[in-house]
């Protein structure tokens, strides 16, 4: 797939997302809010931030699939992985503010018994969300693109949040009067844990942290390629959706120039086909026992 039918799939994920978080999020605040739910409510503020999370990564992509200029010359797809970190300060500032309300809610002793209608709607929402949450995560690997996979992880803490919003709910009818705050407390820290983890993964990226495992199989594929004697360095970092590598690879002393290349032109395509790897800096040097150790 190329990066521009990527790019366009990516986006339409991100659109489906943001029109069922509008329709999620009035349905919620509404019901909550009437319908005397924190923890509905609070799933209902979640959803409105999702949007703004959601326009944050459609604004990513759209950055992300401008070509190289004068003062980009690798292109402009790690907007993407700031999108994705845009995305989790939002969530993590709304999962605070959940858990300050609900707490003063506790403290307060503002508990409610919420209306029954409330616990059908976080139930039928949840199970919405969570067919949202597979078609972006099919969709997320299939386009390889991390800001959608950042949309479909929140997707999928939506779906649970909107599970811990119905059990709060029915609890309220068993006699556990706390147990709509305690969801409404759970909303918040599922967000934050959310939020958490997308920002550690788009921090990591920004700051050039690559994958050990895959730098290993990646130097594999280098040292099995004929004509390769071994490798002595390989270096590599995301950027966007796009895998940069640098690599020193040692071939026979005695091959001209034309033979290293043939080399390093195997050494590009096996990277391509088996890595997807189209961005390859190969440094040739001469093949030395004495720098095997």
């Amino acid at each position: 797939m190329n990066e521009q039918n990527s790019t366009t799939l990516a986006q339409k994920g991100a659109w489906i997302s943001i029109a069922a978080y509008m329709v999620l999020s009035a349905v919620k605040l509404i019901a909550g809010y009437y319908g005397q739910s924190q923890g509905l409510w609070a799933d209902g503020l979640n959803n409105t931030t999702d949007i703004i999370a959601s326009v944050a990564v459609l604004i990513g992509l759209k950055i992300s699939n401008k070509p190289p200029d004068h003062n980009h010359r690798y292109g402009h797809t790690r907007a993407q992985t700031i999108s994705s970190l845009v995305a989790a300060f939002i969530m993590m500032s709304v999962g605070l503010q959940v858990i300050y309300q609900s707490f003063m809610s506790y403290f307060n002793n503002e508990t409610e018994k919420p209306e029954l209608l409330t616990a059908v709607v976080a139930l039928i929402a949840a199970a919405f969300m969570f067919m949202i949450y597979r078609y972006n995560l099919t969709l997320s690997r299939k386009t390889k693109n991390a800001s959608l996979l950042a949309v479909a992880q929140d997707n999928r803490s939506d779906a649970l949040v909107s599970i811990g919003a119905f059990v709060g709910i029915v609890g309220t009818y068993i006699g556990i009067d706390w147990l709509d705050i305690a969801a409404a407390f759970s909303v918040g820290f599922i967000i934050c844990k959310t939020a958490w983890e997308i920002f550690s993964e788009a921090s990591h990226t920004l700051t050039d942290g690559f994958d050990e495992q895959l730098l290993q199989d990646i130097k594999k594929t280098i040292d099995n390629t004929d004509g390769v004697q071994m490798t002595t360095d390989v270096k590599a970092r995301m950027h966007g959706n796009d895998i940069l590598l640098e690599a020193t690879i040692l071939v026979d002393k005695d091959l001209n120039v034309v033979e290293s290349h043939d080399i390093t032109d195997h050494v590009e395509e096996r990277l391509s086909t088996i890595h997807q790897i189209q961005h390859a800096i190969l440094h040739i040097e001469p093949f030395d026992m004495g720098k095997k150790d």
